[in-house]
């Protein structure tokens, strides 16, 4: 039996009148009304132990991309709830737009697998040991990071994905996050070639791409809340 998911974005609270390329026109995400198709009740995984699995099919897939927009999200939660000493107006702003940015994402992919399927990943803790957010150069650097990792786990998993609404959103937010990327290289190196760096970028010009494995163990020093993803091998 195929699923309906009616997502909205109403309540959305965003400052869409900041004239940089970070701002919310264009993206839309397809929010708005959005209506996704597709996945079959076969792909539900649901819960059969205290730690858990982020399930089979596109329900994994989308409960892997939460997983990682729940901590994007809530770095940046902290971030522009204490700004890091001597920040300037500009990167506050820029702070800011990533953090409404990665609430959105968080909260569509929440609504989407619920609407789906009851197995849908818990609110995840986290722990930042190494991590000072009073000061920039550890701020930047851990935002690097996370930007670089999220690129390259939606370009790793998209082969994975089978319904084409679900590659569709995965491919904009994908475009968004890599935007995310490229200003937080700008702000460690101004003006620069690090936006696209060699590190990100292969020699056809195309961004890197890592499986759901190595995403989990780069990410993994981040999230106190353990889960498997059987699938995949994870857990």
């Amino acid at each position: 039996m195929k699923k309906t998911i009616n997502v909205s974005n109403q309540g959305a609270t965003l400052d869409t009148g900041r004239r940089n390329f970070l701002k919310l026109s264009g993206v839309g995400l397809a929010m708005a009304g959005l209506t996704l198709i597709g996945c079959d009740d076969n792909e539900f995984d649901f819960m059969e132990s205290s730690v858990f699995d982020l399930g089979k099919g596109d329900v994994g897939v989308l409960n892997y991309a939460y997983a990682l927009e729940q901590l994007e999200a809530d770095f940046y939660t902290k971030v522009v709830n204490n700004f890091y000493s001597g920040i300037s107006n500009a990167e506050k702003e820029i702070f800011t737009d990533l953090y409404h940015h990665e609430v959105i994402h968080r909260d569509f992919f929440k609504a989407a697998i619920s609407g789906a399927t009851a197995n849908v990943l818990p609110t995840l803790e986290f722990q930042y040991p190494n991590v000072n957010f009073n000061d920039r150069n550890s701020v930047l650097a851990t935002a690097k990071a996370l930007e670089d990792t999220g690129v390259a786990a939606y370009n790793g998993a998209g082969k994975y994905i089978t319904n084409a609404d679900y590659l569709v959103i995965a491919g904009k937010i994908v475009s968004v996050e890599a935007r995310h990327a490229s200003a937080i290289r700008n702000l460690i190196n101004p003006g620069s070639t690090a936006f696209s760096g060699d590190d990100v970028i292969d020699a056809n010009g195309l961004d890197l791409a890592k499986e759901p494995k190595d995403i989990v163990m780069a990410a993994g020093g981040f999230i106190k809340t353990p889960f498997t993803w059987k699938e995949q091998g994870i857990g």
